[in-house]
């Protein structure tokens, strides 16, 4: 379907990005002492790393197996997580949109391949956590599979169970960082029993997930969206050549779309529906600089700045009785002790300017090694006065 209109990664180049390995041609005896163990910021030879922790030969002789016999996991994860197909390219007419009262995003997880797919470099290697000091995924099976340069989790007891059971997959996908995803098909549900719109604004791209959920609607007309990071929006573009919906996306911030006179004037009380996932504050750092948490140095100022500029912006472009749906929570990280409460702060501001007419709890997994907050992910639904 999209091959029309952009580069997918197939199965055979995902492969060939792993194609050599130093450990491919290494005995047991080479390659314990040629690798490297990475804990923090420092390097230890595998050899003296094996001694100090009391490793067993017949883990490294697993590990080593599994890095020359890397291909399997590589399609495995491809398959299910990059793979994009009829089946996974269609929301509309494939599957019926979830209950307006229940909203997982973990359901129907399929239709995250494409957005995975396109964006898979920004996606799995360079969006970081800004709280942890976390590898990001791409990151990890580069120094692994190419590199001989393993990172001490992999060689805990834990990580090591599981290589021996055959899931060092599930390793990889629990201590390494891949930036969140929206469900396109969560944002197909939402308007199709909830917000029910046909003109949309969303002041973030989320990846070109919002896109492809909301032009997956028939009902739609018109979307407009805008976002920092150029390849997000270029690629945003082409997705959206294969729907008739009129399009029109801006690449730049949207608190300066406010101070954007040219913009107001044509989009004043326009949409029906403005929706987004916005950033949570530090919790992702993406490879732009005109990210907001770039621009904003401390907590306050962001929300003074990005948050309450971008609900005017809403409050301009919505139409009266329109529709703002956000989806947030607060977070914490348990290793630098930092919390925010960005439910309270940002509802706050926002219910300056709008009436909260619902409010649906969001079921997802938590972030990597940061955790929401106990209340959890919620889907916020305003209504302009």
């Amino acid at each position: 379907m999209y091959k029309r209109t952009m580069t997918l990664l197939t199965l055979n180049n995902f492969l060939k990005k792993f194609e050599k390995s130093p450990a491919d041609t290494q005995t047991i005896k080479e390659f314990i002492k040629d690798a490297t163990v990475v804990v923090g910021n420092n390097k230890h030879k595998l050899l003296e790393y094996i001694k100090a922790k009391s490793i067993n030969m017949e883990d490294i002789n697993l590990l080593l197996e599994n890095i020359k016999n890397r291909k399997e996991y590589l399609t495995r994860f491809y398959n299910m997580s990059l793979r994009v197909n009829a089946e996974n390219s269609k929301i509309d007419g494939n599957i019926e949109p979830m209950n307006g009262e229940h909203m997982d995003n973990n359901t129907g997880v399929i239709y995250k391949n494409i957005i995975r797919n396109i964006h898979y470099q920004d996606i799995l290697q360079n969006t970081s956590s800004g709280l942890e000091n976390t590898p990001t995924f791409m990151n990890i099976l580069n120094d692994l599979y190419k590199k001989n340069v393993i990172d001490y989790k992999i060689l805990t007891p834990s990580s090591l169970f599981y290589m021996k059971n055959r899931r060092l997959g599930s390793v990889f996908s629990s201590y390494y960082f891949r930036a969140s995803i929206m469900n396109p098909y969560l944002v197909y549900s939402l308007n199709k029993t909830v917000l029910k719109g046909r003109r949309i604004f969303t002041p973030t791209l989320g990846w070109s997930s919002y896109a492809f959920g909301f032009l997956e609607c028939p009902e739609v007309k018109e979307y407009v969206g805008t976002d920092v990071i150029k390849k997000v929006c270029d690629k945003t573009e082409k997705l959206g050549l294969m729907y008739k919906a009129e399009m029109k996306i801006y690449c730049q911030p949207s608190e300066d779309l406010y101070k954007s006179k040219r913009f107001l004037n044509k989009y004043r009380e326009h949409f029906d529906v403005v929706f987004f996932s916005p950033p949570y504050y530090r919790l992702e750092l993406y490879n732009s600089g005109e990210q907001s948490t770039t621009r904003y140095k401390t907590y306050k100022e962001w929300l003074e700045k990005y948050w309450e500029q971008t609900i005017l912006l809403a409050n301009e472009v919505l139409m009266k009785k329109g529709k703002l749906c956000y989806i947030l929570s607060g977070y914490g990280s348990q290793n630098v002790k930092e919390e925010y409460d960005l439910l309270h702060d940002m509802n706050t501001i926002t219910k300056k300017y709008f009436k909260l007419v619902l409010q649906i709890p969001m079921l997802n997994k938590n972030v990597h090694s940061t955790k929401h907050r106990e209340t959890g992910e919620q889907i916020m639904i305003f209504s302009k006065t």
